[in-house]
């Protein structure tokens, strides 16, 4: 390091870039601030050697100390007898290489009923992420009503519970494996794709290689290659390289749709998954899956948790969705705010698409809301996993969609009826029980019924997202909303609106 250049220590780096991301700064925002060049900006953020006047200037602006985040000259790298390697320079073949790829499956996105692709960039809402797993924490029913945002009267909103949140890139720079968890549609393959694109594009961990892989894919591809292989292959022209840049630790491995992955594969890629991990440790790793799809652990991965769209993400995503279109976001905003059942269903991003897209269509949301509700739980129960291929546990796939809602209409109501919004594991699991053991063909074993009980309870929660783990075995409807049609439901359709159910009613 010569005696007019300063070079960036790895905590240094890592310091920066999280306060660039608590500045909401770019890279090139940055250097426009400072009126330089994107250069010096790009090697401070990857540790090469910067002007030391330039590298004053960057750390005043980031606030920082400059001499507590210089890097003590380095010892010359290892490197083999024959010919040495420049990393750096593979790093950027690999990059230009695989760019077209990466902008090509994560640059759009469809979900629902679009017709055609939506650009990533034109959509994109910041995700936050919670760094304590809801459903793990210890809390008592009481103690989950006093942590609920009280609205009007007696009326909660579930999707409130306070929790400390964390921007999600700020999450990926503090853990180098990271396992994101999340109900159905709350936005994980999004941040994923937006992770890929912003790094290919340079504005997030440049000095890296994204690598995106789809489990589902992966694990259902014919000749079964190894993960190092099959990511070799599914670049547009093989690239040999790439093991240059994962034994340098130059990537960010995103590893997309664990759930997904079929019962019959599962363990085959949970070990590719470790070993890979294993051999190539330098990297950054970030994995996603369904919150409660998870039956093992990734021992050196930090797991967190994708937050509930909050009102400021609400309304950036409604800006974002009808720019340029004839329905003023500010109408769509209005009348959420006029509607607070329909409010509720908003802080999912798959159901918050739902609506734009029944809004979109007339102006308004329907007069009778029933008809939406129902159109979001479709989108649930069936939609959401059909249409992108996906089969899940088999015990629960024996029951029909007409099937799981009287099983969540009986529940709803039941609960509804003894005012629980909250209710333990063990109880939702007896109506489970209830109702399963009176179907055709049913086994009548308790051992067994209580077996296929806690799959049935899990896999609504991971399937669907239609019953939520609130705290350690304490579960609730993921919606007020939903709790309220399902307990209709059961009056109208199932009892029929009978004088005693009304009369209980």
């Amino acid at each position: 390091m010569s005696g007019r250049s300063l070079s960036c220590s790895p905590e240094g780096i890592q310091k920066a870039k999280r306060v660039l991301i608590s500045c909401s700064l770019t890279q090139k925002a940055l250097a426009e601030d400072l009126r330089i060049t994107r250069q010096p900006i790009g090697k401070f953020f990857t540790g090469k050697p910067v002007d030391r006047n330039l590298f004053v200037q960057i750390c005043d602006r980031l606030d920082l100390e400059w001499e507590e985040i210089i890097a003590e000259p380095a010892s010359e790298p290892e490197v083999n007898q024959d010919n040495s390697i420049d990393i750096d320079a593979i790093v950027q073949e690999v990059r230009e290489k695989i760019k077209p790829s990466i902008l090509e499956r994560c640059g759009t996105m469809r979900v629902l009923d679009i017709t055609q692709p939506i650009g990533l960039n034109d959509i994109y809402t910041s995700v936050n992420i919670l760094e304590k797993i809801t459903g793990q924490q210890r809390l008592g029913i009481n103690e989950l009503f006093q942590e609920c945002t009280k609205e009007d009267f007696d009326r909660f909103t579930l999707t409130r519970i306070t929790a400390k949140r964390v921007p999600g890139l700020e999450a990926v720079e503090k853990y180098s494996k990271l396992m994101i968890l999340g109900k159905p549609g709350a936005g994980k393959t999004t941040f994923l794709k937006y992770l890929a694109i912003q790094c290919i594009g340079g504005e997030f961990q440049a000095e890296r290689v994204p690598i995106f892989v789809t489990l589902k894919n992966f694990a259902e591809i014919a000749n079964k290659p190894g993960l190092l292989q099959y990511i070799r292959e599914e670049a547009r022209n093989p690239i040999s390289s790439i093991e240059d840049v994962l034994t340098y630790g130059k990537a960010l491995v995103l590893l997309d749709g664990l759930d997904e992955v079929r019962e019959e594969d599962s363990n085959r890629v949970l070990k590719e998954i470790r070993e890979f991990s294993d051999r190539f440790p330098k990297n950054q790793f970030v994995m996603t899956c369904r919150i409660a799809a998870k039956e093992y652990t990734f021992e050196k991965f930090t797991e967190v948790e994708v937050a509930d769209f909050d009102d400021g993400q609400i309304f950036n995503f409604t800006n974002n969705w009808f720019k340029d279109k004839a329905v003023k976001p500010e109408i769509f905003i209005k009348g959420l705010e006029e509607n607070n059942r329909i409010k509720q269903l908003a802080a999912s991003p798959l159901l918050l698409t739902l609506l734009c897209l029944a809004f979109e269509e007339s102006g308004d949301f329907p007069a009778n809301r029933s008809e939406l509700y129902k159109e979001g739980l479709d989108a649930l129960l069936k939609k959401w996993d059909a249409k992108r291929g996906i089969q899940r546990y088999q015990i629960y796939k024996k029951l029909s969609v007409q099937r799981k809602e009287d099983l969540l209409s009986k529940i709803a109501l039941t609960t509804f009826e003894q005012s629980d919004y909250f209710f333990k594991q063990k109880a939702a699991e007896q109506y489970i029980i209830e109702y399963i053991r009176n179907l055709p063909d049913a086994n009548t074993d308790p051992e067994i019924l209580q077996l296929e009980s806690e799959v049935v309870l899990h896999s609504i929660e991971a399937q669907h997202g239609l019953l939520v783990e609130r705290a350690k075995g304490i579960y609730s409807f993921s919606h007020l909303t939903f709790h309220e049609y399902f307990t209709d439901r059961e009056i109208v359709i199932v009892q029929q609106s009978s004088e005693e159910a009304l009369q209980n009613l």
